[in-house]
């Protein structure tokens, strides 16, 4: 028997002001019964995104939805039926949520959600909802100044930046893993993740929270190369690699250049509706970079991007 149509859900991953979110029990006589999700419904004919979401979470919790922007979209086919979950971050509400249809409520950290069966499509949507708007990209160290490179991160760290690429091409491999070691102690005395440029040997050797792999070697693994516990990320240019990526579960990528940038100036940008065309149908939160600012964070958002990567437009400018 063939499928139906798509049913098109919009969710949300709903936020407090402690940094947890809130999940919901599906009931037992529901596809996927008895499993965890994301709040949410069937959008109805008509009804735009946002208003679809704001109804489903007035009708199932009792809140009114007062801040929120879009965070990832995934297709999702089952065996018996095929969505697209439609999911937003909903950061400022009004009301106190509670299960208006008698379904069961929670609110958990993001490091706990692992300890809870979600559907298989809500996967990605885990990954999204633990990752920031900004994703930091370290220029090259002065290897005769390392101190005031490990200064001006420590800054950034303390303006809000908690996950960072430690991309450090022309430091000999000693200092690689000395200056790796100390920028991965400065990211978790601020609760950030830091993202190794490098081998995976070296990246587990610093004891970084994940491995960038470059899209050379993105295509030279046939699987994921490393465990659950390590974040795997990737750099992309174009649609195979992103597919490439999808392909050995990254945790997450960037897509570049959606500008121009002084670094490539020869590269042909993407331009944010390239961009979205290329996402639409990727399940891997993506980071759009290239000449990335902290303005571009709402195009981003609109074009299906999990935010922006940067290098200089996040790096601080003084000590």
């Amino acid at each position: 028997m063939a499928k139906a149509s798509v049913v098109h859900v919009v969710a949300a991953v709903i936020t407090n002001s402690q940094g947890e979110v809130l999940i919901a029990k599906r009931p037992d006589d529901k596809h996927q019964g008895g499993l965890w999700e994301f709040p949410g419904g069937k959008l109805e004919t008509d009804e735009t995104r946002q208003a679809g979401l704001a109804r489903e979470l007035q009708e199932e919790l009792g809140i009114t939805v007062q801040s929120s922007q879009p965070l990832i979209k995934i297709r999702h086919d089952y065996s018996d039926k095929s969505v697209l979950l439609d999911v937003w971050r909903v950061t400022a509400f009004s009301g106190e949520a509670h299960g208006r249809e008698g379904q069961v409520v929670k609110w958990v950290s993001l490091d706990a959600l692992d300890d809870y069966d979600f559907p298989a499509a809500n996967q990605p949507i885990i990954r999204a909802a633990r990752l920031p708007d900004c994703y930091m990209v370290t220029p090259e160290p002065d290897p005769e100044n390392i101190d005031a490179y490990l200064a001006k991160l420590k800054q950034a760290l303390s303006s809000g930046v908690r996950l960072v690429q430690y991309r450090a091409k022309k430091l000999s491999p000693v200092q690689l893993l000395s200056v790796g070691k100390k920028v991965v102690e400065l990211c978790e005395a601020y609760q950030a993740k830091c993202i190794a440029n490098m081998s995976i040997e070296d990246a587990l050797a610093i004891s970084a929270h994940g491995v960038h792999l470059t899209s050379q070697r993105l295509f030279s693994a046939e699987q994921r190369p490393v465990g659950k516990d390590i974040l795997l990320v990737a750099s992309c240019h174009t649609r195979d690699d992103l597919q490439q990526a999808q392909k050995i579960d990254a945790d997450f990528v960037v897509l570049s250049p959606v500008k121009a940038t002084a670094s490539h100036p020869d590269a042909i940008p993407l331009g944010w509706e390239r961009f979205a065309d290329m996402v639409a149908d990727i399940t891997v939160p993506v980071y759009g970079l290239g000449g990335m600012h902290v303005d571009d964070i709402d195009d981003a958002h609109k074009a299906g991007a999990q935010g922006i990567a940067a290098i200089r437009s996040l790096w601080p400018v003084q000590t």
